[in-house]
């Protein structure tokens, strides 16, 4: 995603600094490709740039590329800015941005409800938290980066609000799996149910993402379900916190952990239909 956000803004004219990864030779490659510099350090980052986007795995990654004692973007971070685009719990969303602001720093949330396709044709849909005088600020480039931009509210709104999207998103494709793994078992015809639940009540963004892929168990990952399983996760801890109750998240987070612990992490989030195809067949 951040590769294809950066191809994006190079051909709209935004000079891209520098660019920085863990795996070192995917940023080495990208460098040359952009023109920019391949930033050893991360300190090297927000030396060279005015504006840093971010986008990380989890929380964990995120509190490492900010508070690490070694290393950390936070380095001379006065007067910087940065965009954090994973989704990530709303607690490290406010503690990295109470962090740089002590420094005199700005930071926005920009959480990111699109695939990779969207991320390098600069149609992204962002939900933004933070302080509105920095949205008005960054709205250009982030304009430039999507086709739709709200936003949300205050550091950590923008975090809850993608939290509830991807727990129903998950919902809808274990939904999907086990209406599919059903069909199957009837000897129904998958795509003719799949046409039918287009035209029904059964519609959904999901039915026209994943289910050509469940239906011929092609899973290779643009949403893991790695990921699927790390948000939903997050969804239930903001439940946690609110005192509400989620049995239909629990059961999906539960199937997404599932297929981690079987060794499917990587697989593409419709691989939870495998789950449903196997139980069948057991």
């Amino acid at each position: 995603m951040g590769a294809n956000m950066a191809r994006n803004l190079k051909d709209k004219g935004y000079e891209i600094s520098s660019v920085n990864d863990v795996n070192k030779d995917a940023a080495a490659e990208l460098s040359q490709e952009l023109g920019c510099e391949h930033a050893e350090t991360l300190a090297q980052v927000t030396e060279s740039s005015d504006i840093i986007f971010t986008v990380v795995t989890n929380d964990k990654a995120m509190r490492s590329i900010y508070f690490s004692e070694s290393d950390n973007l936070l380095t001379n971070a006065e007067g910087k800015t940065f965009i954090n685009c994973a989704t990530l719990s709303p607690g490290i969303q406010k503690e990295v941005a109470d962090a740089a602001e002590a420094l005199g720093a700005g930071v926005l949330e920009g959480c990111m409800a699109s695939s990779i396709p969207q991320a390098r044709e600069g149609k992204l849909y962002l939900m933004i938290g933070g302080k509105e005088e920095i949205f008005n600020s960054m709205k250009p480039v982030l304009e430039d980066m999507s086709i739709n931009l709200k936003h949300i509210g205050e550091i950590g709104k923008a975090a809850q609000v993608k939290a509830l999207v991807n727990m129903v998103m998950n919902i809808n494709t274990a939904g999907l799996a086990e209406g599919l793994g059903l069909a199957d078992a009837l000897g129904l015809d998958l795509e003719m149910v799949c046409d039918v639940f287009s035209q029904t009540g059964a519609n959904s963004r999901v039915l026209e993402t994943d289910a050509e892929d469940m239906i011929a168990r092609d899973h290779e990952a643009w949403f893991s379900a790695e990921h699927a399983a790390k948000d939903s996760g997050i969804a239930a801890d903001i439940a946690n916190d609110a005192g509400v109750k989620l049995p239909l998240n629990d059961a999906t987070c539960a199937q997404f952990n599932k297929l981690v612990t079987d060794g499917k992490g990587e697989l593409d989030k419709s691989g939870v239909a495998e789950l449903t195809f196997k139980g069948r067949h057991q």
